[in-house]
């Protein structure tokens, strides 16, 4: 294999792996001997270093690990504590809504309402720590309750849940007939 190419490996292979790889697995995935492996690492640092790379390969008994350069970690440490920015889409939107008019529900309660598989959004939710479980409902399978948190109030700016908007029930029935809508339109796809 090509220098150049073997790079390419390398680098592609310790960023996806995200943690030490063995020499020995680089050697058998290159299909080069081991010294042959040091001797392009040690080409790829002084490449890094001469280019001012923000990158270097480290190794670690007898594997190599693709790090940040430890000058460097004051600016990740700002990206780590800036404030995360999630998109919240209109899934997310629906289901954190349910939750929140509706809690404590379980995930079934909230899939009969939305008619169709919430897991992407409940775990997307759970990440963005708007969700959380508050513990299980005492019925066969014991499954989850979830209910709104904290960080849900101060990011739609209300003191409590008494503060949400109330539906009046004409928004209840329109809100019903475009379900029922959406619903025909799936089956006739």
């Amino acid at each position: 294999m090509e220098e150049n190419r073997a790079k390419a490996v390398i680098e592609a292979v310790l960023f996806a792996m995200g943690e030490s790889v063995e020499i020995s697995k680089l050697a058998h995935v290159l299909e080069w001997n081991e010294q042959e492996i040091r001797v392009l690492v040690d080409k790829m640092n002084a490449s890094y270093a001469k280019d001012d790379r923000g990158i270097y390969i480290m190794e670690l008994e007898n594997s190599y690990q693709l790090c940040t350069k430890p000058e460097l970690y004051e600016y990740l440490i700002k990206i780590a504590k800036a404030p995360r920015k999630y998109v919240m889409s209109d899934t997310l939107l629906e289901t954190l809504s349910i939750i929140a008019y509706k809690q404590p529900v379980t995930r079934l309660e909230v899939e009969k309402i939305r008619g169709v598989s919430c897991d992407h959004a409940v775990n997307k939710l759970l990440e963005f720590n708007l969700i959380q479980e508050l513990g299980r409902l005492e019925a066969p399978g014991r499954p989850l309750l979830f209910g709104t948190t904290e960080e849900f109030l101060r990011t739609f700016g209300v003191k409590s849940l008494g503060d949400l908007p109330m539906l009046d029930p004409e928004q209840i029935e329109d809100f019903k007939k475009q379900a029922e809508e959406e619903a025909e339109l799936k089956v006739e796809i």
